[in-house]
């Protein structure tokens, strides 16, 4: 692996890891005796400062050791974890991704405010740990229990013995085993390295992509165990590490012998050939050991429950944690990363591809020969399971981005003084990466809206006979094809008296209109409008719910909201699942052709008799004792052409509304790759984007969310429902 990639790959896994420190902090505010959550705190910031040693990014590793230690702190319980302490963790989990954002160019030239603020976070770091900053055992020396000693004094070596065995699935994980060594040999002197190919299979059985290596290794140099443990700080999940010091006891010799998987005679040898034993010593211990063992040929939990010191049952369960990390390391051993551009370039790819299937099918038809249209058939049932695979490749569960707003809703409630809860639900919900990346910003803005505007204060809700804490919901679910997205809180409502009056403030309506008190809530959206009586950091400025609804129209979505005065409000965002592919229904208005989206289509019906009379008199038909408003495409989009013999009514229905569409032609189903319209026709009311046919032709995407809401301002509101 390059450095340049290494790098990357560090910067991506901290990021991850700080995303993580971040989601335990807040999880242990409600936990803080948790200790699996205390532990995979420090694991986080461990390994980031262990990544960061191994390029060199000594401001990362100075400051993460000082969090290490307070976090070292809590593990032993010789801290408690309060409200002050974790806000302060959280500002250096956010100093520290600051950090890691400037390698590494920038990083050694802080500026004057990042080094004060670092500064500042020290401070407050060192009046929580005892004097001398909490030092600690390195963690590897912490963790390991002295079970049996077979005695035999120190061993004459001055050299660092290392043990290494690297894990099947390292190379499939792009790590190069041999460049931790090479950078070890940075650091001292490689007397000797020694392979080990004992797990090496016979021919038949070989996988070219798994490692079956392993080494010893003696080392010279003037470093601690600490400093060699931190070379290998990012594979440390893909290998077992072994290090003795200079000098060490034969009986730690003896023990690394026992403890590694090849023949015992094998290992010896390897010893003496790397020069950490000579013979006689390595005689010695094996005898040693073998009186040893024949005292006490119990393994270390049987030996803790003889002697009193556990219970059985602690025993099975320590057997059972490891079982489960175990697991745990296999499952995440199936996930391979990909970069998003990749993944885009490939549906781009499966786009084109699904246009030229379809020109294929034309062709095919076209041409009438049975075994032409059989063999494109298949190749089109093939391209659709291409399509449907790709398109699952860019699906992400939204849970990530809900988990943000757990630190969003607690700061800003820290800030307004106010006690609020969130709740989230429907985290397992899945769609587009690309949408889930642009959703962030218009969430924010609804979340932050409902801590400020939505919760009212402490005093307020509980003169109401409300409880003291206030509770905002993010939830998520899958509706007709698309997704829908809410944000609710249990806050006052909106006032629509209020809105009125500054709407007529600012001129956006008269005093004597007459509106709904749908319409009047749907004032917020409006670009400037704030009913704040001042400005704060949070709001008053009136950018916010515009910029809400731009960005989520943006998407080819919408966005609506519900209110009831004394009870709160729910936002609701309805959001295509995805911006590349989609399933469509071809119709043709005059001499233009459309594409409505197929989960959309409810039925199709041919206008004839009665029916047709209807259509003719006004715009909205009887169906089935249904009313049923409808759009004429052709009048609609001033179309020119001859009409048809027989007109056509495409049932289509979005968010629980149905409504027609009176066409000429129905033409069927039909795959459509989605294409951006130009700067242009962008803002075309109706049309959401256009397609290429088979044909080379051009098929407009009818927006069928924006005709609907044509359809209740022209008819007061009348939409079938």
């Amino acid at each position: 692996m390059s450095l340049d990639a290494a790098l990357q790959t560090f910067l991506v896994e901290s990021r991850e890891l700080l995303e993580q420190m971040e989601y335990d902090l807040l999880q242990l505010e409600s936990a803080p005796d948790d200790g699996e959550l205390l532990n995979a705190l420090f694991r986080s910031v461990h390994t980031v400062k262990g990544a960061a040693g191994i390029f060199g990014l000594q401001p990362i590793v100075d400051f993460t050791h000082v969090v290490e230690n307070l976090l070292d702190q809590l593990r032993q319980r010789k801290l408690d974890l309060d409200a002050d302490l974790a806000a302060l963790l959280l500002q250096c989990r956010d100093y520290i991704l600051e950090l890691v954002e400037l390698c590494p160019t920038s990083l050694d030239d802080l500026n004057e405010a990042q080094q004060a603020a670092g500064a500042r976070l020290l401070d407050a770091l060192e009046d929580y740990l005892p004097e001398g900053g909490g030092e600690t055992m390195p963690v590897a020396a912490t963790e390991r229990t002295e079970v049996e000693s077979f005695g035999g004094g120190p061993v004459d070596s001055d050299t660092w013995h290392i043990s290494l065995r690297f894990s099947r699935e390292v190379l499939q994980h792009g790590m190069d085993p041999l460049g931790f060594i090479r950078y070890l040999g940075k650091l001292g002197e490689l007397v000797h390295v020694e392979p080990v190919a004992d797990a090496l299979p016979v021919p038949a059985d070989y996988d070219p992509e798994a490692c079956y290596l392993g080494f010893e290794i003696a080392f010279r140099g003037d470093v601690d165990k600490k400093t060699i443990e931190d070379v290998f700080e990012f594979v440390r999940d893909d290998c077992e590490l072994r290090i003795l010091p200079p000098r060490s006891q034969l009986s730690e010799y003896m023990r690394l012998i026992s403890e590694l998987p090849e023949d015992e005679a094998r290992l010896g040898e390897l010893l003496v050939a790397c020069g950490a034993l000579t013979p006689n010593e390595l005689e010695r211990g094996l005898k040693l050991q073998q009186s040893a063992q024949a005292d006490n040929k119990s393994k270390l939990g049987k030996l803790l429950v003889e002697q009193g010191a556990v219970q059985p049952e602690l025993v099975e369960a320590a057997l059972h944690k490891q079982r489960k990390n175990r697991e745990s390391r296999s499952l995440a051993s199936q996930y391979i990363r990909v970069r998003a551009d990749k993944l885009d370039s490939l549906i781009n790819l499966v786009g084109e591809l699904v246009i030229a299937s379809a020109a294929a099918e034309l062709i095919a038809s076209a041409s009438g020969d049975t075994a032409t249209l059989e063999s494109v058939a298949e190749l089109s049932r093939l391209v659709e399971e291409i399509r449907d695979s790709s398109l699952q490749l860019r699906m992400v569960p939204i849970g990530e981005t809900f988990q943000r707003f757990t630190r969003v809703v607690r700061d800003t409630a820290a800030e307004l003084g106010k006690d609020i809860e969130l709740q989230i639900s429907g985290a397992d919900t899945e769609l587009d990466k690309t949408v889930v990346e642009k959703i962030s910003d218009p969430l924010t803005h609804l979340v932050r809206n409902a801590v400020d505007h939505g919760i009212e204060p402490v005093e307020v809700r509980v003169a109401r006979g409300k409880p003291s804490r206030g509770l905002v919901q993010l939830n998520a679910y899958h509706d007709s094809g698309s997704i829908v997205i809410e944000v609710s809180d249990d806050g006052g409502g909106l006032d629509r008296d209020k809105i009125f009056a500054k709407a007529v403030e600012r001129g956006l309506v008269r005093p004597d209109q007459e509106l709904s008190t749908q319409e009047i809530f749907n004032l917020i959206f409006e670009p400037g409008f704030s009913t704040a009586p001042q400005v704060t950091n949070l709001s008053g400025r009136g950018v916010g719910m515009d910029v809400v609804r731009r960005s989520i129209e943006a998407l080819r979505g919408t966005v609506d909201l519900e209110s009831t005065p004394g009870k709160g409000s729910v936002f609701r965002i309805r959001l295509p699942l995805t911006l590349a592919i989609i399933d469509g229904f071809l119709i043709r208005s005059g001499n233009e052709d459309f594409v409505v989206p197929l989960e959309s289509v409810v039925e199709c019906i041919e206008l004839s008799g009665d029916l047709r009379t209807q259509a003719l008199e006004r715009n909205y038909i009887n169906l089935r004792g249904e009313v049923l408003p409808f759009v004429r495409l052709r009048e609609h989009f001033r179309i020119e052409g001859p009409v048809g013999r027989r007109e056509n009514m495409v049932v289509v229905q979005y968010a629980g509304q149905k409504a027609g569409l009176l066409v000429d032609e129905l033409l069927g189903e039909h795959q459509t790759v989605i294409k951006p319209l130009g700067t242009l026709f962008r803002h075309i009311n109706g049309i959401s984007g256009a397609t290429i046919l088979g044909n080379g032709r051009v098929a407009l995407i009818l927006d069928i969310p924006n005709l609907m809401q044509r359809l209740q301002q022209e008819g007061g509101g009348r939409v079938a429902a």
